[in-house]
């Protein structure tokens, strides 16, 4: 007898790269099919860099437009992005591009609101690390350029594309949870919070947890699609982070995971928030999941430097083929510096292999001195970088590292997960890369009736149908 399955659509932007994916889900299939991917390119103008949020938003339709007319029985569509950027809305239109939080506008606003609610306050009320990207700093940066004036809503990106789908302004509670204004409490806006950014709180929406149906699709933007039937619009994890973490094929206890894409976070599922001051400055941050749990997790510095070279090198015209460089890495035998990669220099694009030079070149240790070193440098810093990460979990969490699950594009390189399972001293299980995509499909066919079950059973499967490759410490 055939295991009945339905079709869900995933709007996946990560900071690179959007993919439209329509996903078959039944009790014993989970399959995952890419109609569209388009880049996700920033645009300096005006002293500012921005997201080009319009073409991200045709490049989505045309691939929910192809998914479509390809398979006429899909039921919803749902969208996740990265964390902490927004739009600003008046009368239903964006006001301008939204800010990218590379931008370095919100130098001056972390004094300004640290004046009205210290820190550790701060913390205790949001659990969210302090970091000049979030999004408490940008919204009080354009409050003091009057931006907020003209504006009547304020939404978060992946609910900005929602409300342009379904024509309801909500707040995913993941995606809400990257702000810093968001109760780790309650799980609402905290009224102390949103007065020291400068808020008016009539600009924030209505919170709703993920697996909330939004919707039908807006008639008008069925008929452009030229979709058969309206398709319901559901809100999953819109956060990327918890939508990929909805797919970790991790056991119920001892398992941190690492989703590996241009940031790498690092963390653990946890039942409450850890609100303590150790967990503050030791960096970590508490952001909302699926099913009422909670994510302590360290933002780490991810494949953003393996790119930005490849990008550099390229620049000249040259083709890169990554994985031969990969390869020609992992047959460095010299030893390589390794980089604290969190540092600053590293953040913002540009010549990376010129900076790493220049780090190297400030503590006095030999830079590497080819691709392939270059290369074999970043990923050993890496792989010491979650495995500290790791550890550092497990200790403020107060429970067991037993295991490391790694998901996203990190997972496909052998050499990365060879190291941080050497470094960590524990299993390193890889797999699936395309974790975000998963967790929103999963969720959206629980919502549909598609499958039912706890995260736990989502997760089993994802084991059963996406099996992690592992690898031992050596």
């Amino acid at each position: 007898m055939t295991t009945p399955t339905g079709h869900v659509a995933a709007l996946d932007f990560g900071a690179s790269s959007g993919r439209v994916i329509v996903g078959e889900v039944g009790r014993d299939v989970l399959r995952m099919r890419q109609f569209a991917r388009f880049a996700n390119r920033p645009v300096s103008a005006g002293g500012r860099l921005h997201w080009n949020v319009l073409a991200l938003w045709q490049g989505a339709i045309d691939g929910l437009a192809a998914a479509g007319r390809e398979v006429p029985d899909l039921m919803s569509v749902a969208t996740d992005t990265w964390g902490v950027d927004y739009g600003l809305l008046r009368a239903g239109r964006l006001l301008g591009n939204p800010a990218h939080y590379r931008d370095e506008r919100t130098a001056a606003a972390l004094a300004a609101v640290h004046a009205r609610i210290a820190p550790e306050s701060m913390y205790r009320r949001a659990g969210v690390e302090q970091l000049p990207i979030n999004t408490i700093y940008q919204l009080a940066a354009d409050g003091a350029e009057g931006l907020l004036d003209a504006a009547d809503g304020v939404l978060m990106m992946p609910d900005l594309f929602s409300y342009w789908l379904s024509g309801r302004r909500v707040a995913e509670r993941t995606i809400a949870s990257t702000t810093g204004l968001l109760s780790a409490a309650s799980g609402q806006w905290d009224p102390e919070l949103v007065a020291a950014a400068g808020v008016p709180p009539a600009l924030l929406p209505e919170v709703v947890a993920p697996g909330t149906r939004l919707g039908p699709l807006l008639p008008e933007l069925a008929d452009a699609l030229g979709l058969a039937h309206s398709l319901e619009v559901v809100a999953v994890g819109a956060h990327d982070t918890a939508s990929a973490v909805v797919a970790v094929p991790m056991p119920a206890a001892g398992a941190v995971y690492v989703s590996c894409g241009t940031w790498g976070l690092v963390g653990m599922e946890r039942a409450a928030p850890t609100l303590t001051e150790e967990a503050r400055l030791a960096g970590f941050t508490n952001e909302s999941g699926v099913d009422g749990r909670f994510l302590l997790m360290r933002n780490a510095m991810g494949l953003w430097l393996l790119s930005e070279c490849v990008r550099e090198w390229e620049s000249g015209g040259e083709r890169i083929d990554l994985p031969e460089l990969l390869a020609a890495a992992s047959e460095v035998t010299a030893k390589q510096p390794t980089l604290a990669v969190d540092d600053p220099l590293f953040a913002a694009p540009g010549d990376m292999p010129a900076r790493i030079a220049a780090w190297c070149e400030q503590r006095g240790v030999p830079a590497p001195s080819g691709r392939p070193e270059t290369v074999r440098c970043i990923v050993e810093s890496l792989a010491v970088s979650f495995a500290s990460a790791a550890r550092d979990t497990a200790r403020v969490a107060n429970a067991p590292l037993t295991q490391i699950n790694i998901v996203g594009g990190g997972s496909l390189n052998e050499l990365l997960c060879q190291r941080l399972a050497d470094h960590a001293g524990v299993p390193v299980f890889a797999g699936p890369v395309e974790a975000t995509a998963l967790g929103n499909v999963l969720l959206q066919a629980r919502t549909m009736g598609l499958i039912d079950g706890s995260l736990d059973e989502l997760r089993e499967l994802v084991r059963r149908t996406h099996i992690p490759v592992r690898y031992d410490p050596s």
